[in-house]
């Protein structure tokens, strides 16, 4: 096989000066259009976009933030892109930098708060105007370089207690203390609890949960399982087992951390001949789609994870651009806590 040694091809690169040769106009004009100044006659425009299309001209990024102080970029860290629970979350923050004509960097830290260390100093040496993370685990060495940075910085999915800037997200604590009382309203008493991977916003989702089953006498720690593992379904099944195994049988509704092992249940509920709800109650976490169209349709708590990534760009956008941008609506961009809420969705599998 012979390889070509042809240098044509990469030799010469594009530059700024070529695009504006082609469409007949100065070098000013189509620095105007790459950067999207306003004032640019739509006609012009469209020749220059035309010329850049034809010849893949790539603007110089760099030279762009120094010439206008503005990246037009934005960093978001999230724990894991293989997650459909952050699809939202992501859907959100797009549907807003989209629009503004701003470039997401996107980093998944695979649950690891080192991970997450190196990726926001990897992503604050590309200049971002404003960062999105996940939760408030950040180590004592990125929580320091987030607050030098200068830019606006939203913590998501997660009541922090001391926020680094602006927080958007819900008290995980007080979503598992309602699902209990939920549970315990519906007149299941021996209820348990089934959880993977075990972050923070999980543990405070249990923590919540086994308060007010202790306020009502109703605590078994035998009732409780958990694993560090990832979660799935498959999963869910398993730990199923270890919870009817562990309780002698004795136990009628389980709480998930989320719907992946709430599926899982279901499933194996059916194999094991116990009828949900009226022998046994199952409630999820996150209400993915899924748990509508699960058999019978799972009970599970809505995050509103898409409103909590949308504000979070709109948070930082009012606070690049001084303004209220919201729905209409005044964002009070002093404001260090946003609560998004969470809702309970009560279905067939509850009851």
């Amino acid at each position: 096989m012979s390889i070509s040694t042809d240098k044509s091809r990469s030799a010469k690169k594009i530059t700024l000066k070529d695009v504006a040769k082609k469409a007949g106009v100065s070098a000013i004009t189509v620095s105007r259009v790459v950067n999207d100044y306003a004032g640019v006659r739509e006609n012009v425009r469209e020749k220059v976009e035309a010329a850049i299309s034809e010849l893949g001209y790539i603007p110089n990024r760099s030279a762009s933030i120094l010439a206008s102080s503005r990246s037009k970029l934005i960093g978001v860290l999230i724990p894991s892109l293989s997650n459909v629970v952050f699809n939202d979350v992501l859907r959100g923050i797009y549907d807003i930098t989209g629009p503004a004509n701003y470039q997401v960097l996107l980093a998944d830290t695979h649950y690891s708060p080192i991970e997450e260390e190196r990726s926001i100093r990897t992503l604050l040496g590309q200049s971002p105007e404003g960062l999105i993370v996940t939760g408030g685990e950040q180590t004592d060495a990125a929580k320091a370089m987030l607050k030098a940075s200068g830019v606006p910085v939203v913590q998501i999915m997660d009541k922090v207690e001391s926020p680094i800037d602006i927080n958007v997200g819900f008290s995980h604590y007080d979503a598992g203390a309602a699902v209990a009382e939920m549970l315990l309203a519906k007149s299941y008493h021996k209820i348990g609890f089934i959880g993977a991977r075990m972050d923070p916003r999980t543990c405070d989702r249990l923590a919540g949960f086994k308060s007010v089953l202790a306020a009502a006498e109703s605590l078994d720690l035998k009732r409780v399982i958990t694993n560090p593992q990832p979660s799935s379904v498959a999963m869910g099944t398993v730990l199923f087992r270890e919870l009817m195994a562990a309780t002698a049988g004795d136990c009628d509704a389980v709480f998930c951390c989320n719907d992946d092992l709430a599926l899982g249940v279901l499933h194996e509920c059916k194999k094991m001949h116990i009828n949900v709800p009226s022998k046994f109650g199952v409630c999820g976490f996150n209400d993915i789609e899924m748990a509508t169209y699960a058999e019978p349709s799972l009970s599970s708590v809505s995050v509103n994870r898409y409103k909590m990534g949308k504000q979070a760009m709109e948070l930082i956008f009012a606070r690049l651009n001084n303004s209220e941008i919201s729905d209409n609506a005044q964002i009070n961009t002093e404001q260090s806590y946003v609560n998004t809420g969470f809702e309970l969705f009560m279905r067939n599998s509850t009851g």
